[in-house]
């Protein structure tokens, strides 16, 4: 099945005619500890013909470290700096718009090594917080929630490492970022200052100073109306849904949120005909 464009509010592309391929990660590339459909024959074939690759999560609880290693057991090979990560993003964003700050993190290992990266200043002090940066937290606790919301009524300001209120697991969902971060909203009587992740612009910022490459000439692909597909819409890229994860045709109408593209699945990028 060909692809569907959706939208005529860009000039036409073939799909495989883009300098720069951004990929979701969870939904898109695999689901669970398999690789989905069409994707490895379609990530080598990008490769062979020199396109730009990048592979772009929300997630919390992997560094980029991490995140290569596992695309490497499912058998795709990138480098570290084809990873983008809202936790790395994070790390950039302190590192370079609040260089002073103290902050107090709820997130897991994976937060604590990013943050340390870009030498973050992490403090477990609720009265020297300056910010309360939350991620997805396995082990969240009543205690942390305490310390998070003394620290955003002594005046630090809410970051959220991503807007997914959910994430899907084998057998169901788990809570994810957001829903953490409604909680410390809700106690602290406080509201979010800044979302980090996709689809923030701080976000496509640093992916497009890896890439350098026009967000016009790049395709964002990915499962997620809310996350994907307005991340690509509100910074200049062309958009494709492919519907091997959480969003389907009918959520398009719901949401508001139109992709340029509909793919089955990825192996459609390769195709020359729309």
């Amino acid at each position: 099945m060909h692809a569907h464009r959706t939208l005529a509010r860009k000039n036409r592309k073939e799909l495989h005619a883009f300098e720069g391929y951004l990929f979701d990660l969870d939904g898109t590339i695999y689901a669970g500890n398999k690789l989905l459909p069409g994707v490895l024959s379609t990530v080598n074939w990008l490769r062979e013909q020199e396109k730009a690759v990048m592979f772009v999560t929300n997630t919390t609880i992997r560094t980029k470290e991490s995140v290569q290693q596992r695309l490497s057991e499912l058998g795709i090979s990138c480098e570290v700096n084809e990873v983008l990560t809202a936790l790395c993003v994070a790390g950039k964003y302190f590192q370079e718009i609040e260089p002073s700050a103290n902050v107090l993190m709820i997130g897991e290992t994976a937060m604590e090594q990013e943050l340390a990266r870009y030498d973050v200043r992490i403090t477990e002090n609720p009265m020297l917080a300056t910010h309360v940066l939350v991620g997805l937290d396995r082990q969240f606790t009543f205690e942390k929630l305490t310390a998070g919301v003394n620290a955003l009524r002594n005046g630090a300001k809410l970051i959220a490492a991503n807007p997914d209120p959910f994430c899907p697991i084998d057998d169901g969902v788990i809570p994810d970022t957001w829903s953490l971060v409604k909680a410390l909203e809700t106690a602290s009587l406080q509201k979010t200052v800044r979302v980090i992740g996709k689809p923030s612009a701080f976000y496509a910022q640093k992916a497009f100073e890896l890439l350098n490459i026009e967000p016009s000439q790049c395709l964002m692909v990915g499962d997620r109306l809310s996350t994907d597909i307005q991340f690509g819409n509100s910074n200049d890229m062309y958009t494709a849904l492919v519907l091997t994860g959480a969003d389907a045709k009918q959520d398009i109408i719901q949401t508001g949120i139109e992709p340029d593209y509909i793919l089955q699945q990825l192996s459609e990028i390769k195709s020359n005909h729309l």
